[in-house]
């Protein structure tokens, strides 16, 4: 048995997200696993370190596989990347040790948010747009303000009556990069769209919709006092992982 570790890019407009589904709805997961099912010859289970909702793409997400095939994993990957869509592209294949997992193994994932503040026609595939000018230096005073260890139930799809609320905010941070404003975090974890949750109540602080002070109270309650709601999912990408 061997554990193959894979870096995986791709476009997520066309998928209905990272996890398998039922029959008939294309996600990213289940397509890769298809694929290796032919190339193996046995039933493969990807687990991966982050699972992005439908339409979020990915610069770089790891995942993992355990094989009985003898083939190298270069090999594989060579005839992977022949029956897989362009949309989607894996590399550097590396062997790991069996109890590698790329969910319960990775420190920290960072993601990235590319924003216009006005429609492209060829960038809006991968931005979202506020629909106007924001102040970027008020989106930075409220995004330092998520730094540490904070309960996101606030900021999510999830069920806020579920445990585990916490994350760990290592870095984030708002930057202006030519016609885009790009936001980045990174964390341990993230709760679900937690990130584009965020990113929507960042616009309206830019838009001088949304106090610091009602920030912080969701903040430190984890109570949605303001109604949010995720920001477009094909400005979001998966950035990188770190184990």
């Amino acid at each position: 048995m061997k554990n193959i570790r894979i870096s995986i890019e791709y476009d997520g407009t066309s998928f209905a997200g990272w996890q398998r589904q039922s029959r008939g709805i294309i996600t990213v997961q289940g397509t890769i696993e298809q694929a290796l099912g032919k190339i193996l010859q046995e039933t493969v289970t990807l687990a991966a370190a982050g699972r992005t909702d439908k339409g979020v793409h990915a610069r770089e997400q790891v995942a993992n596989f355990a094989t009985h095939s003898l083939l190298e994993p270069a090999r594989i990957v060579h005839s992977l990347n022949s029956l897989l869509p362009q949309t989607i592209r894996v590399t550097n294949p590396l062997e790991f040790p069996l109890d590698f997992h790329a969910r319960h193994s990775a420190r920290e994932r960072s993601y990235r948010y590319f924003l216009l503040e006005q429609p492209s026609a060829i960038y809006g595939r991968f931005a979202g747009c506020s629909g106007g000018a924001l102040d970027l230096s008020t989106m930075r005073r409220f995004a330092a303000l998520l730094q540490g260890t904070h309960d996101f139930s606030a900021f999510s799809k999830e069920d806020r009556n579920n445990p585990g609320r916490m994350c760990t905010v290592h870095h984030c941070d708002w930057y202006r990069d030519h016609r885009f404003l790009v936001f980045q975090i990174s964390a341990n974890r993230f709760l679900r769209s937690m990130v584009r949750y965020l990113v929507d109540a960042m616009i309206k602080a830019g838009k001088g919709l949304l106090s610091v002070d009602e920030f912080r109270c969701m903040l430190e309650t984890g109570i949605p006092t303001v109604q949010l709601n995720p920001a477009l999912p094909n400005g979001l990408f998966l950035w990188n992982v770190r184990y």
